[in-house]
């Protein structure tokens, strides 16, 4: 992801950065006084803090827009960008940490609004204004771009409220909390806890071709482990004819005892229609009716019931 104020902030425009208190070069005028700060970004915490005062000063006195206001502008955005990686920290053992670029660049938009928002005059740390607006970029990315599913921005919230609620009950009791402890803990109903537990599995997803034993952070074997996909079961195909068998048991305990007979040998015995035929004394034309007719009748029945 690329941000164009983040690009303009990394990139300062060349002007001449030192000009003598009488007049220098003649090329900025409007810079005259200002120290040479060849590597921003390398600055000390002290020397940064102190900097970004005299170039706050100067930046009052700029016209917005122009070349010297801009190099001004970008050239504190360089030396402050230390305050986005200290923001950073407590996000790095989330996906996508601070090693990721894109956390790196949602926070440096948030310190350009709040270089753009601060007030020299209110004798406040710039950092004091600057970290909330960097934290809340940065949470904002998370919020809407790192969820597996989208979630209501409310169950979100309660996601990270579960998490440290569950965090704090397991320190005391030694063991995982019920949604009911939850419940007390938050002053939320048992089915606001569920919900909240219900959609935090919708934060992160892992494809169902992942080995098993890889998902689940196992110890790794020698032979290869199955996927998930591998060991989920399919449909049944025996399981259509349950109901079928459930709806047939009571028509069949109505049939007459030579039907009922004839169903047993043949279906239960796989017995032919001849044989039958020689076993209840009927010729194999007759036991074929008979199946046929019977058959028949209990289909009918099923159809309609």
């Amino acid at each position: 992801m690329t941000f164009t104020a983040t690009a303009e902030a990394m990139t300062p425009t060349t002007i001449p950065t030192t000009a003598a208190p009488g007049g220098g070069t003649g090329e900025a005028p409007a810079l005259g006084g200002l120290p040479d700060v060849p590597c921003p970004r390398e600055l000390s915490t002290s020397d940064a803090r102190e900097l970004t005062r005299v170039f706050f000063d100067r930046l009052q006195s700029l016209e917005e827009g122009t070349r010297e206001y801009q190099y001004v502008r970008n050239t504190l955005i360089e030396m402050n960008i230390s305050l986005v990686q200290f923001a950073a920290r407590p996000f790095r053992d989330r996906p996508g940490g601070p090693e990721n670029e894109d956390i790196v660049q949602v926070g440096v938009i948030g310190l350009i609004k709040a270089i753009d928002r601060y007030d020299p005059e209110r004798n406040t740390q710039l950092s004091t204004l600057a970290l909330p607006y960097i934290t809340g970029e940065i949470k904002r990315h998370f919020r809407d771009t790192t969820w597996a599913v989208r979630v209501p921005r409310r169950l979100q919230e309660l996601r990270l409220e579960l998490a440290k609620a569950t965090e704090e009950l397991t320190a005391e009791t030694d063991r995982a909390p019920t949604p009911a402890e939850l419940a007390e803990r938050l002053d939320l109903t048992e089915e606001e806890v569920r919900q909240g537990l219900v959609a935090a599995n919708g934060y992160s997803s892992q494809s169902l071709d992942v080995p098993q034993d890889s998902a689940a952070g196992g110890p790794q074997t020698s032979t290869a482990a199955r996927s998930l996909a591998e060991t989920m079961g399919d449909i049944d195909p025996a399981l259509e004819a349950v109901e079928d068998r459930q709806a047939l048991a009571p028509l069949l305990a109505d049939l007459d005892e030579r039907s009922t007979q004839i169903l047993e040998l043949r279906f239960g015995q796989e017995m032919t229609q001849a044989e039958i035929g020689e076993e209840i004394g009927l010729s194999q034309m007759q036991v074929s009716r008979l199946l046929t007719r019977t058959l028949g009748s209990l289909r009918e029945e099923l159809l309609h019931s």
